[in-house]
């Protein structure tokens, strides 16, 4: 393996000069030595050895993307297209800036004290934090630390949000809009003050304000796997007491119609369905899905934007950005 030395001796200067360049203190090294130097370490393949060097400057370069929502049974968060969207936006951007990925699922406060006694991370990116116990312990950290769709703040902390209470709405509004009066609502598991129960509530209002009952028996919570979701799906044809269905999830909205279409009905002949995400699933589905819009790279650039000043220590006037939503039509909802 190429070390420092190596580079040194080819081109004819000391191993701090080569180190310096490496690390960008080149300020009193020539331009042809500077040179010299790069096309040497691309010629003899010259990697950094991170670990030393994070030794050296306590900084490990890699930041820590941490699910606080352990997926259901053995499936992983990256299954959910959303995520992943999000997350690949996230790692392309760390890596623009000479960062790495580490991607963990952490439940407890237990797991979150072990993970960082044995990972050295720069700072951490946290989605589905609550105000419990949990957030308790990150409020106390003085690690850098970016939220992502959360409904807690804390001072030294920044966020990236949507406008889920909107989208709920905005969904829900737009079924009406087209003549349905009975209304499911499916989502994974509603808890307080997060990004599903502002949802929700975006749902009860568009009812109420139309002067539509609310009807918790079309309250159908579900894991978003796809065995549930498609199960779910039979189950609501078996149903005649609605005729649209808003799914918080595209993925779920998916299973949905795969489960209609299994017990013999259609989508949306029979049932409309309006999903959230505008995943590029929504233009496999058939017939396309209706959905509720977010800009998931967007989302991701904007979080790593955040915590690179967080780690530069730069100003911050703004700690939390709302990205908006918007409505996509397609073919998935039946004007009645």
């Amino acid at each position: 393996m190429t070390t420092i030395k190596d580079i040194a001796q080819a081109v004819g200067v000391s191993c701090t000069t080569v180190s310096n360049v490496i690390n960008g203190r080149s300020g009193r090294v020539s331009a042809d030595t500077i040179l010299r130097i790069n096309e040497t370490i691309e010629m003899l393949g010259y990697v950094p050895n991170m670990s030393a060097r994070s030794l050296v400057s306590s900084s490990s370069r890699v930041i820590g993307v941490i699910s606080h929502l352990a997926p259901h049974k053995n499936e992983s968060i990256v299954e959910d297209p959303f995520h992943s969207a999000f997350i690949g936006s996230i790692e392309r951007t760390l890596s623009e800036n000479g960062y790495y990925l580490m991607l963990r699922t952490v439940e407890t406060t237990a797991e979150l004290v072990a993970f960082l006694r044995n990972w050295n991370v720069d700072g951490l990116f946290f989605t589905g934090v609550f105000q419990d116990e949990f957030f308790q312990a990150l409020s106390e950290l003085s690690i850098p630390i970016v939220l992502i769709d959360s409904y807690v703040s804390h001072s030294n902390m920044c966020n990236v949000g949507l406008e889920d209470y909107k989208g709920g709405y905005t969904a829900t509004r737009y079924l009406i809009e087209q003549g349905h009066k009975d209304i499911a609502f499916a989502s994974p598991t509603i808890r307080e003050r997060g990004v599903v129960y502002e949802r929700f509530l975006g749902y009860k209002n568009a009812l109420a304000e139309a002067s539509l009952p609310f009807r918790p028996e079309l309250v159908f919570e579900q894991e978003l796997d796809l065995n549930s979701t498609v199960s779910l799906g039979r189950k609501l044809a078996k149903r005649n007491d609605f005729t649209a269905v808003f799914a918080t999830a595209d993925i779920m909205a998916a299973g949905i119609m795969a489960g209609i279409h299994e017990a013999g009905k259609k989508v949306p002949d029979d049932i409309s369905v309006i999903g959230f995400d505008d995943i590029n699933l929504c233009q496999l589905t058939s017939p396309k899905l209706t959905t509720i819009h977010q800009d998931a790279p967007l989302k991701g650039k904007l979080a790593v934007n955040f915590l690179m000043n967080l780690l530069e220590n730069k100003k911050i006037e703004e700690r939390e950005v709302i990205l908006p939503i918007s409505l996509v039509e397609r073919n998935s909802v039946k004007k009645i």
